[in-house]
C-alpha cells in the first residue's frame, strides 16, 4: 500500500518537477550566457576596457528596472487571472518603455559621462554611450516583455523558449563580433551587443503577433502598483551596483573587473531560486485571491525548496571559484576571493524571496515596496560607506548585514498581514 502511495504521490508530482526543470533549464542558460558573455568579453577587451564595461553595465542594470516603470506586473498578474486584459496590457507596456527609454537614455548618457570623467578609466564618447544605454535599457527591456507575456499567458514553454533563444542569441553575438571579427575596443562591442538585441527583438515581437495586437493606451490604474514594484528592483539594482561604482572611483580597472565578474557570477547564481518563483508568483496570485492568509503554506514549503537550493548553490560556487580565473583570464587573479566571499548571499536572497513574492502577487505591492526599497535605500548607503572606508571586507559585511535585514522584514510583515486576513475572513463568515 505503501508504495502505490509513493507511487501516486510521484506521478503527482511530476508535472511541477518537469517545469521546474524546464524553468531552470532556460534559466541556465540565461546564467550560462552571461558568463560565457562575460568570458569572452574579458578576453577580447582586456582588464582595462572590460573594467570600464562593468562600470556601464552597472548603470544600465538599473536603468533597466526603471524602463518600462513596472508595467511587467501587472502583465504577469492580471493575465494569468484575466486573460482577455492580455491586448490592453501588452500596450500599456510598450506606450510605458517608450516613454521612459528616450528618457533614459538621453539622461544615462549625460550622467555616464560626467561620472566617467571622475574615474581614473579612459574616456568613452558619447555614441558608445547611447547604444549601450539604448541596446541594454530599451530593447532589453522589450525582450523581456516577450517572456513576461508567455508567462502570464501560462504558456511556460514558449517563455523557455524566449529565456534560452535570447541565451543562445548573446553568445553568438559575442562569439562573431570578438573571435571572428575581432572586436577588440568598447566602441566596437556597443554597436555589435545593441545590432544584436534589435535582432533578437523583432524575433520576439514576431511570436508574440499571433496572440494579438496590443491597445496602445497607458492605464492610469496601474501606474501606481507599477511604479511600486518597480521602485523595489530599482533600489535592489542600485544596493547591488553601488559598491562596483563606487570601487571604480579609486581601485585600478582590472580590481573593478574582478569584483564586476564576481557580482554578475552571483546574480547569475540566482537562477535556481529565479527558476522557482517564476513559477511560484502566478500560483501564489491564484491562491491568494480570496485572502492573502490561504497562501501561506504555499509560501512556507516554498522557503525550504528556496533554501536548499540556495545551500547547494552557495556550496557549489565556494568550490568551482579557484578554477573561474581558467574561464575568464589569469589577469582576473583576485576572482576566485571574491566569489567565495560573496556566495553566502545567495542562501539569504532565497530566505526573504517567497516572503518578498506572496506580498507581491497577493496585491501587497505597498508593503513589498517599503520593506525592500527601505533596505535596498539604507543598504545602498551603508555599502557605499563601507566600501569607501574598508573595501572590500567592508562591503561584504554590509551586503550580509542588508540581506539578513531583509529576510526578517519580510517575514515579520506577511506573517502579520497574514494574521490580519485571516481574522478578516473569518469576520466574514460569521456575518
Amino acid at each position: 500500500m505503501s508504495r502505490l502511495l509513493a507511487s501516486w504521490r510521484l506521478r503527482a508530482a511530476r508535472p511541477a518537477l518537469v517545469s521546474y526543470l524546464l524553468s531552470s533549464g532556460a534559466l541556465a542558460s540565461a546564467a550560462l550566457s552571461q558568463l560565457v558573455t562575460f568570458a569572452i568579453l574579458a578576453r577580447a577587451l582586456g582588464p582595462t576596457e572590460f573594467g570600464l564595461f562593468v562600470q556601464i553595465s552597472a548603470v544600465t542594470t538599473i536603468a533597466v528596472q526603471l524602463c518600462g516603470l513596472g508595467a511587467s506586473d501587472c502583465l504577469l498578474r492580471r493575465v494569468s487571472r484575466e486573460p482577455a486584459s492580455y491586448a490592453g496590457l501588452l500596450g500599456h507596456n510598450l506606450c510605458l518603455i517608450g516613454l521612459t527609454g528616450g528618457v533614459l537614455v538621453i539622461g544615462g548618457t549625460a550622467v555616464l559621462t560626467g561620472w566617467l570623467r571622475l574615474s581614473s578609466g579612459p574616456s568613452v564618447d558619447l555614441t558608445t554611450l547611447a547604444l549601450l544605454l539604448f541596446g541594454n535599457v530599451v530593447v532589453v527591456r522589450v525582450i523581456l516583455l516577450v517572456e513576461t507575456a508567455f508567462l502570464g499567458l501560462g504558456r511556460f514553454h514558449a517563455a523557455n523558449r524566449a529565456v534560452v533563444g535570447f541565451a543562445l542569441a548573446r553568445i553568438a553575438t559575442a562569439g562573431f563580433a570578438c573571435l571572428i571579427s575581432g572586436v577588440s575596443t568598447l566602441a566596437e562591442w556597443a554597436l555589435w551587443q545593441c545590432a544584436g538585441n534589435l535582432v533578437y527583438a523583432l524575433a520576439g515581437a514576431a511570436w508574440l503577433r499571433p496572440l494579438g495586437r496590443p491597445r496602445f493606451a497607458v492605464l492610469r490604474a496601474e501606474l501606481k502598483p507599477g511604479l511600486l514594484f518597480s521602485s523595489q528592483f530599482v533600489m535592489r539594482a542600485v544596493r547591488a551596483n553601488v559598491d562596483l561604482l563606487v570601487i571604480g572611483l579609486f581601485a585600478p580597472l582590472a580590481t573593478v573587473g574582478s569584483y564586476g565578474v564576481a557580482r554578475r557570477i552571483m546574480d547569475s547564481s540566482y537562477l535556481a531560486i529565479d527558476a522557482f518563483n517564476r513559477l511560484l508568483y502566478p500560483r501564489l496570485a491564484r491562491e491568494s485571491r480570496d485572502g492573502l492568509h490561504l497562501a501561506l503554506p504555499l509560501a512556507n514549503r516554498a522557503l525550504a525548496a528556496a533554501l536548499a537550493l540556495g545551500v547547494s548553490t552557495c556550496l557549489g560556487l565556494f568550490l568551482l571559484a579557484p578554477e573561474l580565473p581558467i574561464l575568464f583570464g589569469r589577469q582576473f587573479e583576485e576572482l576566485p576571493f571574491f566569489v567565495r566571499c560573496l556566495s553566502g548571499t545567495i542562501v539569504l536572497v532565497g530566505a526573504w524571496a517567497a516572503a518578498a513574492d506572496l506580498l507581491g502577487a497577493s496585491g501587497r505591492q505597498d508593503a513589498r515596496a517599503w520593506i525592500l526599497n527601505g533596505a535596498n535605500l539604507l543598504g545602498s548607503v551603508l555599502i557605499a560607506v563601507a566600501t569607501w572606508l574598508a573595501a572590500p571586507l567592508g562591503t561584504f559585511v554590509a551586503l550580509y548585514l542588508v540581506e539578513g535585514a531583509i529576510v526578517v522584514a519580510a517575514w515579520l510583515v506577511l506573517l502579520r498581514l497574514a494574521q490580519r486576513s485571516r481574522l478578516q475572513a473569518a469576520a466574514g463568515r460569521a456575518l
